[in-house]
């Protein structure tokens, strides 16, 4: 195990619109999330030593492969190295840990990372074929198990081991929608009530259509940089004081529990202690939630609530901006939209808005230190990083 690193901060995040982009390409989205973290102006796109950049399934959505070379050749920067990442609906915060371990390890000082997807240029049935891929092809998507089939799952087992009901599940969706109302990248900008989420059709029971995260089209990108010499570029730098990742079973018939995720159980802890920090400490946290029962998940396994406890703590307002932990201020993967490969990025710029005190309307009163959660698949990847003002 590495003893001793550098210190890493973020000083500088830029996110494109997220939603049905039918006028933007792929090229184009990620072009003007790069931009906009330039714009900052505490670097020079020049002054960046290599590219890391998350994106899912590129080949199936646009049938373009060999992503690295496409974003270093998009932005004018050849011929640094750039690197794509995969890790299904974490490729985003797989990518910022190797944005991370590469500054933290001492071989680059400045580098960018970035993530995105463009899911809507292929029908609603292709789309669901190839986010299946981020399970296990031969004993779930083969028969016939989609993602919200799986989460179902484990939502029936939650609900059956802890009493966890439809309506604490609503609340997750009705709270994200609020928050997305004041975030202006939002795939959605429109509230909901419990009754609305209840009355919207079953996908797959007990999940219906308003519990679940919608196909979306996004970009985002960080700069990344050696804390010391952060500073000295930015006043708003957000130093990264815990990361962690880890893996679990592909398909669900290997895990040991359906009632948590082991592998954000193990992230966490790992994040948490480089951080010196437990989850008491967390103001706010991007967490992943794909579909409502996966926020309730993952405010329990975070530590956040004890387990079986998350959904009477949600539809109890203690996960609101204002609550006990503030969750999801963005809007989660529900509201702001889900491009697999740009979610982890996306979650880690928010709490950079958020630890500097810019969200706006959705933001958390003195907030000092944030969290964020990515998860691949239903759970066979998780990555968490802790964050705080450098």
């Amino acid at each position: 195990m590495v003893k001793k690193m550098r210190s890493v901060s973020i000083i500088a995040a830029g996110l494109s619109k997220f939603g049905e982009n039918w006028d933007e390409s792929y090229r184009q989205m990620i072009a003007k999330a790069a931009l906009e973290a330039l714009s900052s102006n505490v670097v020079e796109g020049k002054e960046i030593e290599a590219i890391f950049g998350g994106t899912m399934a590129s080949g199936r959505f646009i049938g373009q492969e060999h992503i690295g070379a496409l974003i270093a050749d998009q932005l004018g920067l050849n011929p640094i190295a750039s690197t794509r990442v995969e890790a299904a609906c974490a490729s985003g915060g797989v990518a910022l840990r190797q944005g991370f371990t590469a500054v933290a390890s001492g071989m680059y000082d400045i580098v960018a990372v970035g993530g995105a997807e463009k899911m809507t240029d292929v029908s609603t049935e292709q789309a669901a074929f190839a986010l299946g891929g981020a399970g296990d092809q031969e004993t779930e998507l083969f028969h016939g198990a989609t993602f919200p089939a799986l989460y179902a799952l484990l939502a029936q087992k939650h609900m059956e081991k802890f009493g966890t009901t439809e309506e604490m599940m609503a609340s997750c969706a009705v709270k994200n929608h609020h928050n997305a109302m004041h975030n202006p990248i939002a795939q959605f900008h429109k509230e909901f009530s419990i009754a609305d989420v209840m009355n919207s059709g079953y996908i797959a029971s007990p999940l219906k259509l308003l519990d679940c995260s919608p196909i979306t089209d996004g970009a985002a990108v960080l700069i990344l940089c050696e804390t010391s010499k952060a500073k000295k570029l930015s006043d708003q730098a957000i130093e990264i004081v815990g990361s962690g990742q880890a893996s679990d079973s592909l398909a669900l018939t290997g895990r040991k529990s359906l009632t948590q995720l082991d592998a954000t159980m193990l992230a966490a802890k790992h994040a948490l202690a480089q951080a010196k920090a437990t989850p008491k400490d967390i103001d706010v946290a991007e967490v992943h939630d794909c579909f409502t029962i996966a926020e309730i998940l993952a405010i329990e396994d975070l530590g956040f609530f004890k387990k079986g406890s998350g959904g009477t703590a949600s539809l109890g307002g203690e996960t609101e901006i204002n609550g006990q932990v503030a969750v999801n201020p963005s809007g989660g993967l529900k509201a702001c939209g889900h491009p697999v490969g740009a979610t982890g990025v996306k979650q880690a710029a928010e709490i950079f808005y958020q630890l500097n005190g810019i969200a706006g309307k959705r933001q958390r009163k003195d907030a000092e230190i944030g969290l964020t959660h990515n998860v691949g698949g239903s759970g066979a990847t998780a990555v968490v990083h802790v964050y705080k003002k450098a």
